[in-house]
Protein backbone atom coordinates (compact mmCIF):
# COMPACT_ATOMS: atom_id res chain seq x y z
CA UNK A 1 0.00 0.00 0.00
CA UNK A 2 1.20 3.61 0.04
CA UNK A 3 2.96 5.39 2.86
CA UNK A 4 -0.54 7.69 3.45
CA UNK A 5 -2.33 4.17 3.88
CA UNK A 6 -0.10 2.81 6.39
CA UNK A 7 0.15 5.50 8.35
CA UNK A 8 -3.81 5.61 8.98
CA UNK A 9 -3.51 1.84 9.26
CA UNK A 10 -0.75 2.49 12.23
CA UNK A 11 -3.29 4.77 14.13
CA UNK A 12 -5.86 2.57 14.11
CA UNK A 13 -3.78 0.18 15.16
CA UNK A 14 -2.81 2.32 18.23
CA UNK A 15 -5.89 2.59 18.42
CA UNK A 16 -7.44 -0.85 18.96
CA UNK A 17 -4.62 -1.20 21.72
CA UNK A 18 -6.32 0.84 24.41
CA UNK A 19 -8.44 -2.98 24.11
CA UNK A 20 -5.38 -4.65 25.99
CA UNK A 21 -5.86 -3.58 29.26
CA UNK A 22 -2.35 -3.39 29.76
CA UNK A 23 -2.25 -0.72 27.34
CA UNK A 24 -5.05 1.47 28.31
CA UNK A 25 -3.64 1.20 32.23
CA UNK A 26 -0.38 2.06 31.62
CA UNK A 27 0.82 5.41 30.27
CA UNK A 28 3.92 4.66 29.55
CA UNK A 29 2.99 1.42 27.75
CA UNK A 30 0.61 3.56 25.73
CA UNK A 31 2.99 5.93 24.88
CA UNK A 32 4.79 3.45 23.57
CA UNK A 33 2.77 1.30 21.57
CA UNK A 34 1.59 4.45 19.91
CA UNK A 35 5.01 4.94 18.90
CA UNK A 36 5.80 1.50 17.65
CA UNK A 37 2.69 0.82 15.99
CA UNK A 38 3.27 3.93 13.95
CA UNK A 39 6.69 2.83 13.32
CA UNK A 40 5.74 -0.44 13.03
CA UNK A 41 3.26 0.38 10.04
CA UNK A 42 5.95 2.34 8.16
CA UNK A 43 9.62 0.50 9.08
CA UNK A 44 9.12 -2.35 6.38
CA UNK A 45 9.61 0.43 3.26
CA UNK A 46 12.72 1.61 4.64
CA UNK A 47 14.62 0.24 1.51
CA UNK A 48 12.84 3.36 -0.33
CA UNK A 49 16.49 4.54 0.33
CA UNK A 50 17.26 2.23 -2.68
CA UNK A 51 16.12 4.85 -4.77
CA UNK A 52 18.87 7.08 -4.03
CA UNK A 53 20.91 4.27 -5.36
CA UNK A 54 19.42 3.52 -8.91
CA UNK A 55 16.39 2.13 -9.98
CA UNK A 56 18.04 -1.40 -10.76
CA UNK A 57 18.77 -1.84 -7.38
CA UNK A 58 15.25 -0.51 -6.30
CA UNK A 59 13.29 -2.45 -8.43
CA UNK A 60 15.34 -5.74 -7.66
CA UNK A 61 14.99 -4.88 -3.99
CA UNK A 62 11.87 -3.14 -2.60
CA UNK A 63 9.63 -5.09 -0.83
CA UNK A 64 12.17 -7.99 -0.97
CA UNK A 65 14.36 -8.66 2.34
CA UNK A 66 12.61 -6.06 4.30
CA UNK A 67 8.91 -7.57 4.16
CA UNK A 68 10.39 -10.92 4.51
CA UNK A 69 9.75 -13.73 7.34
CA UNK A 70 12.66 -12.75 9.13
CA UNK A 71 12.28 -8.78 8.91
CA UNK A 72 8.94 -9.38 10.14
CA UNK A 73 10.01 -11.24 12.83
CA UNK A 74 13.40 -8.81 13.51
CA UNK A 75 11.22 -5.50 13.17
CA UNK A 76 9.31 -5.41 15.83
CA UNK A 77 12.06 -6.91 18.08
CA UNK A 78 14.85 -3.72 16.89
CA UNK A 79 11.36 -1.28 17.74
CA UNK A 80 10.97 -2.10 21.16
CA UNK A 81 14.41 -2.80 22.17
CA UNK A 82 14.94 1.08 21.08
CA UNK A 83 11.56 2.28 22.60
CA UNK A 84 12.50 0.68 25.96
CA UNK A 85 15.56 2.72 25.95
CA UNK A 86 13.55 5.72 25.45
CA UNK A 87 10.32 4.60 27.93
CA UNK A 88 11.47 2.44 30.38
CA UNK A 89 8.94 1.94 31.86
CA UNK A 90 6.59 0.16 29.29
CA UNK A 91 5.35 -2.99 29.30
CA UNK A 92 8.15 -4.81 27.07
CA UNK A 93 5.83 -7.57 25.98
CA UNK A 94 2.82 -5.65 25.30
CA UNK A 95 5.01 -3.03 23.43
CA UNK A 96 6.40 -5.98 21.35
CA UNK A 97 2.94 -7.95 20.55
CA UNK A 98 1.38 -4.85 19.12
CA UNK A 99 4.44 -3.68 16.87
CA UNK A 100 4.77 -6.66 15.61
CA UNK A 101 1.03 -6.57 14.99
CA UNK A 102 1.69 -3.33 12.96
CA UNK A 103 4.58 -4.66 11.24
CA UNK A 104 2.98 -7.90 10.15
CA UNK A 105 -0.26 -5.97 8.59
CA UNK A 106 1.97 -3.98 6.94
CA UNK A 107 3.62 -7.06 4.91
CA UNK A 108 0.30 -8.68 4.54
CA UNK A 109 -1.73 -6.07 2.82
CA UNK A 110 1.15 -5.36 0.02
CA UNK A 111 0.65 -8.65 -0.68
CA UNK A 112 -3.02 -8.13 -1.54
CA UNK A 113 -1.71 -5.35 -4.25
CA UNK A 114 -0.31 -6.47 -7.93
CA UNK A 115 3.41 -4.97 -6.98
CA UNK A 116 3.71 -7.81 -4.32
CA UNK A 117 6.18 -8.63 -1.95
CA UNK A 118 9.10 -11.18 -1.35
CA UNK A 119 6.88 -12.37 2.17
CA UNK A 120 7.98 -16.17 2.09
CA UNK A 121 12.02 -15.23 1.74
CA UNK A 122 14.24 -17.34 2.43
CA UNK A 123 11.67 -19.83 1.76
CA UNK A 124 10.85 -18.52 -2.04
CA UNK A 125 12.31 -15.64 -3.46
CA UNK A 126 8.83 -15.66 -5.36
CA UNK A 127 7.41 -12.48 -5.69
CA UNK A 128 3.42 -12.68 -4.17
CA UNK A 129 1.49 -10.68 -5.72
CA UNK A 130 -2.82 -11.52 -5.33
CA UNK A 131 -3.82 -8.35 -7.11
CA UNK A 132 -6.77 -7.83 -6.10
CA UNK A 133 -6.62 -4.17 -4.46
CA UNK A 134 -4.37 -1.04 -6.00
CA UNK A 135 -1.24 0.24 -3.83
CA UNK A 136 -3.74 3.17 -3.43
CA UNK A 137 -6.77 2.28 -2.70
CA UNK A 138 -9.12 5.33 -2.13
CA UNK A 139 -12.41 3.10 -0.50
CA UNK A 140 -9.83 1.83 2.25
CA UNK A 141 -8.01 5.06 2.94
CA UNK A 142 -11.73 6.73 3.13
CA UNK A 143 -13.07 3.69 5.52
CA UNK A 144 -9.81 4.87 7.92
CA UNK A 145 -10.15 8.26 8.01
CA UNK A 146 -13.96 7.89 8.95
CA UNK A 147 -13.27 5.59 11.61
CA UNK A 148 -10.26 7.96 13.44
CA UNK A 149 -13.12 10.70 13.17
CA UNK A 150 -15.83 9.03 14.90
CA UNK A 151 -12.83 7.88 17.21
CA UNK A 152 -12.12 11.33 17.65
CA UNK A 153 -15.05 12.45 18.65
CA UNK A 154 -15.68 10.39 21.34
CA UNK A 155 -16.81 6.97 20.36
CA UNK A 156 -15.10 3.51 21.07
CA UNK A 157 -11.98 3.10 19.71
CA UNK A 158 -12.26 -0.96 20.06
CA UNK A 159 -16.17 -0.84 18.30
CA UNK A 160 -15.32 1.39 15.66
CA UNK A 161 -12.14 -0.32 14.43
CA UNK A 162 -13.70 -3.81 15.17
CA UNK A 163 -16.42 -2.58 12.57
CA UNK A 164 -13.77 -0.98 10.59
CA UNK A 165 -11.90 -4.26 9.78
CA UNK A 166 -15.24 -6.48 9.76
CA UNK A 167 -16.40 -3.90 6.83
CA UNK A 168 -12.74 -4.01 5.20
CA UNK A 169 -12.64 -8.01 5.41
CA UNK A 170 -15.98 -8.08 3.45
CA UNK A 171 -14.46 -5.47 0.54
CA UNK A 172 -11.65 -7.93 -0.03
CA UNK A 173 -14.11 -10.73 -0.23
CA UNK A 174 -15.67 -8.65 -2.59
CA UNK A 175 -12.71 -7.52 -4.55
CA UNK A 176 -11.81 -11.40 -4.99
CA UNK A 177 -15.30 -12.07 -5.97
CA UNK A 178 -14.88 -9.28 -9.16
CA UNK A 179 -11.39 -10.17 -10.05
CA UNK A 180 -12.42 -13.63 -10.86
CA UNK A 181 -15.18 -12.45 -13.20
CA UNK A 182 -13.50 -10.22 -14.50
CA UNK A 183 -10.58 -13.07 -15.46
CA UNK A 184 -13.67 -15.27 -16.41
CA UNK A 185 -14.84 -12.35 -18.92
CA UNK A 186 -10.86 -12.32 -20.35
CA UNK A 187 -11.56 -16.08 -20.97
CA UNK A 188 -14.33 -15.34 -23.19
CA UNK A 189 -13.09 -12.68 -25.00
CA UNK A 190 -9.69 -14.14 -25.52
CA UNK A 191 -10.28 -17.98 -25.49
CA UNK A 192 -6.97 -19.39 -25.98
CA UNK A 193 -5.25 -17.69 -23.51
CA UNK A 194 -2.86 -19.32 -21.38
CA UNK A 195 -1.29 -16.68 -19.02
CA UNK A 196 -3.76 -13.57 -17.69
CA UNK A 197 -2.61 -10.78 -15.21
CA UNK A 198 -4.97 -8.78 -13.66
CA UNK A 199 -4.06 -5.62 -11.73
CA UNK A 200 -6.83 -3.35 -9.82
CA UNK A 201 -6.70 0.34 -10.21
CA UNK A 202 -8.06 3.26 -8.35
CA UNK A 203 -11.43 2.55 -9.72
CA UNK A 204 -13.89 -0.10 -8.18
CA UNK A 205 -14.93 -1.41 -11.78
CA UNK A 206 -11.71 -0.90 -13.78
CA UNK A 207 -9.10 -3.40 -13.75
CA UNK A 208 -5.87 -3.76 -16.28
CA UNK A 209 -5.46 -6.72 -18.12
CA UNK A 210 -2.54 -8.61 -19.75
CA UNK A 211 -2.69 -11.75 -21.29
CA UNK A 212 -0.89 -13.95 -23.39
CA UNK A 213 -1.83 -16.88 -25.92
CA UNK A 214 0.71 -18.92 -27.79
CA UNK A 215 1.15 -16.69 -30.42
CA UNK A 216 -0.02 -13.33 -28.80
CA UNK A 217 0.28 -10.55 -26.24
CA UNK A 218 -2.86 -8.65 -25.26
CA UNK A 219 -3.77 -5.99 -23.60
CA UNK A 220 -6.98 -4.62 -22.67
CA UNK A 221 -9.12 -2.76 -19.67
CA UNK A 222 -11.97 -4.53 -18.37
CA UNK A 223 -14.97 -2.67 -16.72
CA UNK A 224 -17.38 -4.53 -14.88
CA UNK A 225 -17.28 -7.44 -16.93
CA UNK A 226 -16.96 -5.86 -19.80
CA UNK A 227 -13.55 -6.68 -21.53
CA UNK A 228 -11.44 -3.92 -24.29
CA UNK A 229 -8.67 -5.11 -25.96
CA UNK A 230 -6.34 -2.06 -27.08
CA UNK A 231 -2.91 -3.87 -28.74
CA UNK A 232 -2.09 -6.97 -29.52
CA UNK A 233 1.47 -7.95 -30.17
CA UNK A 234 3.00 -11.57 -32.06
CA UNK A 235 5.28 -13.15 -29.67
CA UNK A 236 8.04 -14.26 -31.27
CA UNK A 237 11.82 -15.42 -29.40
CA UNK A 238 14.11 -13.05 -29.00
CA UNK A 239 16.53 -13.59 -31.64
CA UNK A 240 20.10 -14.06 -30.73
CA UNK A 241 23.32 -12.11 -31.32
CA UNK A 242 26.61 -11.42 -29.46
CA UNK A 243 24.67 -7.59 -28.54
CA UNK A 244 21.57 -9.21 -27.60
CA UNK A 245 23.39 -11.54 -25.29
CA UNK A 246 25.48 -8.49 -23.64
CA UNK A 247 22.30 -6.66 -23.12
CA UNK A 248 19.97 -8.88 -21.46
CA UNK A 249 23.11 -9.32 -19.00
CA UNK A 250 22.92 -5.11 -17.95
CA UNK A 251 21.92 -5.05 -14.13
CA UNK A 252 19.04 -2.47 -15.67
CA UNK A 253 17.74 -5.35 -18.05
CA UNK A 254 18.37 -7.94 -15.39
CA UNK A 255 16.10 -6.17 -12.57
CA UNK A 256 13.05 -5.41 -15.31
CA UNK A 257 13.28 -9.38 -16.18
CA UNK A 258 13.39 -10.10 -12.48
CA UNK A 259 10.32 -8.05 -11.89
CA UNK A 260 8.16 -8.26 -15.07
CA UNK A 261 6.20 -11.57 -15.89
CA UNK A 262 4.95 -9.88 -18.87
CA UNK A 263 6.61 -7.98 -21.67
CA UNK A 264 7.84 -7.81 -25.17
CA UNK A 265 10.63 -6.46 -26.68
CA UNK A 266 11.95 -4.70 -29.58
CA UNK A 267 15.22 -4.85 -30.93
CA UNK A 268 16.43 -1.70 -33.22
CA UNK A 269 20.06 -0.56 -35.05
CA UNK A 270 20.79 3.61 -33.81
CA UNK A 271 23.62 4.48 -35.94
CA UNK A 272 26.73 2.14 -34.67
CA UNK A 273 24.64 0.91 -31.46
CA UNK A 274 22.08 -1.88 -31.26
CA UNK A 275 19.57 -0.93 -28.70
CA UNK A 276 17.32 -3.34 -27.16
CA UNK A 277 14.20 -2.40 -24.98
CA UNK A 278 11.59 -4.18 -22.80
CA UNK A 279 8.44 -2.66 -22.30
CA UNK A 280 6.17 -4.13 -19.70
CA UNK A 281 2.50 -4.51 -20.66
CA UNK A 282 0.72 -4.31 -17.40
CA UNK A 283 0.88 -1.10 -16.95
CA UNK A 284 -0.42 0.95 -20.43
CA UNK A 285 -1.56 4.28 -19.60
CA UNK A 286 -3.70 6.38 -22.51
CA UNK A 287 -1.91 4.12 -25.18
CA UNK A 288 1.97 4.25 -23.79
CA UNK A 289 3.78 2.19 -22.10
CA UNK A 290 5.60 4.05 -19.13
CA UNK A 291 7.18 0.41 -17.45
CA UNK A 292 10.80 -0.12 -19.63
CA UNK A 293 14.02 -1.38 -19.96
CA UNK A 294 16.69 0.03 -22.47
CA UNK A 295 20.15 -0.72 -23.14
CA UNK A 296 22.67 0.54 -25.97
CA UNK A 297 25.16 -2.12 -27.10
CA UNK A 298 27.92 -0.62 -29.39
CA UNK A 299 30.13 -2.30 -32.00
CA UNK A 300 32.67 -3.41 -29.14
CA UNK A 301 29.94 -5.08 -27.20
CA UNK A 302 30.42 -2.71 -24.33
CA UNK A 303 26.94 -1.36 -23.09
CA UNK A 304 26.83 2.35 -23.63
CA UNK A 305 24.12 3.31 -21.51
CA UNK A 306 21.38 1.60 -19.93
CA UNK A 307 18.26 2.35 -18.03
CA UNK A 308 15.30 1.04 -16.19
CA UNK A 309 11.67 2.38 -14.70
CA UNK A 310 8.93 4.61 -15.41
CA UNK A 311 9.13 7.22 -18.34
CA UNK A 312 6.08 8.81 -20.10
CA UNK A 313 7.55 9.75 -23.13
CA UNK A 314 9.94 8.97 -25.30
CA UNK A 315 11.77 12.45 -24.62
CA UNK A 316 12.33 11.71 -21.24
CA UNK A 317 13.57 8.13 -21.88
CA UNK A 318 16.41 9.51 -24.10
CA UNK A 319 17.45 12.14 -21.57
CA UNK A 320 17.41 9.49 -18.74
CA UNK A 321 19.62 7.85 -21.43
CA UNK A 322 21.85 10.56 -22.20
CA UNK A 323 21.58 9.61 -25.58
CA UNK A 324 20.39 11.71 -28.29
CA UNK A 325 20.21 9.83 -31.94
CA UNK A 326 21.14 11.02 -35.31
CA UNK A 327 18.81 13.03 -37.02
Amino acid sequence: MDTGTHIVMGVAIGGLAVADPVVATDTATLSAVAAGVLIGSLIPDVDTILKLRNNAVYIRHHRGITHSVPAVLLWPLIITILLSFIVPEANFIHLWAWTFLAVFLHVFVDIFNSYGTQALRPFSNKWVAIGVINTFDPIIFTMHIIALLIWFIGASPIITFLTMYAIIFMYYLLRFAIKAAVKHAVLNTVPDATEIIIAPTMRFFQWRVAASSDNYHYVGRAYGRSVNIYDRFEREPMPKSPEIDVAMSDPNIEAFVSFSPIYRWSITTIGDLCEVRLIDLRYRSKGYYPFVAVAHVDQDLNIVNSYTGWIFSEDKLQKKLNFAPNS
